[in-house]
């Protein structure tokens, strides 16, 4: 495939083959619940955060309830996750604001969900596009190592290909490829499996390539 948009349609269609249901990966009730865990995820398999998460909402699934715990009550359950000293501060202090500022709901625009605590663009994108139904292309090491390995983007940083990627598919199919492309990259092109040569997208897109792809870590 010699263009980057013959690619992208026929990767577009691939994945829709492949993974017609995306269920999200985190368990959650709302946004709330949802913004929590995304937050947890942070340098942790999504699996490790769906062990942890279920005591800590049986505590304080909503900030109201959140509040009442202390910043330590909060870190001694996320503790498995990693970073439990930062994330138990923002999960306490953007639970804080959420009741200060929003009325207790969650904020549905990315300036607001960005300027709370822990809460980066990335995070603010799976929110905005799985609680809310906002088209958003959040980037996560998966899509940014796919990204470069299918020829979409040159990989100069995670803001970069997620503008890339914008540009290559419609913006109806933002949401749901977002999370197409990282099953696939967790099932078929981890990054140990296929270094660009092995997968079938891989093998499809770039039939004579030769040479294994060194992509730009985000």
């Amino acid at each position: 495939m010699k263009t980057k948009k013959e690619r992208s349609a026929y990767i577009d269609q691939r994945l829709e083959e492949l993974f017609p249901e995306t269920p999200v990966p985190l368990d959650h009730t709302d946004a709330y619940t949802l913004l929590i865990a995304v937050l947890l995820s942070a340098q942790c398999t999504d699996i490790r955060v769906n062990k942890i998460t279920p005591a800590l909402f049986k505590k304080a699934n909503n900030p109201t309830e959140m509040v009442k715990l202390s910043v330590s009550e909060i870190e001694d359950i996320v503790r498995p996750c990693g970073l439990a000293p930062r994330k138990a501060k923002a999960i306490h202090r953007l639970s804080e604001m959420i009741l200060e500022s929003h009325g207790g709901e969650v904020p549905d625009n990315f300036e607001d969900l960005e300027n709370l605590p822990g809460v980066g663009h990335k995070t603010a994108g799976v929110v905005m596009a799985q609680a809310f139904g906002v088209p958003a292309f959040p980037v996560d090491t998966h899509i940014h190592r796919l990204a470069q390995q299918w020829g979409l983007t040159n990989g100069k940083n995670v803001v970069q290909t997620e503008k890339d990627l914008k540009r290559c598919f419609p913006e109806d199919r933002w949401n749901k490829l977002h999370l197409q492309i990282i099953f696939f990259g967790r099932e078929y092109c981890t990054a140990r499996q296929c270094d660009g040569l092995q997968c079938e997208l891989c093998q499809t897109c770039f039939p004579d390539r030769k040479r294994c792809k060194v992509y730009k870590k985000a």
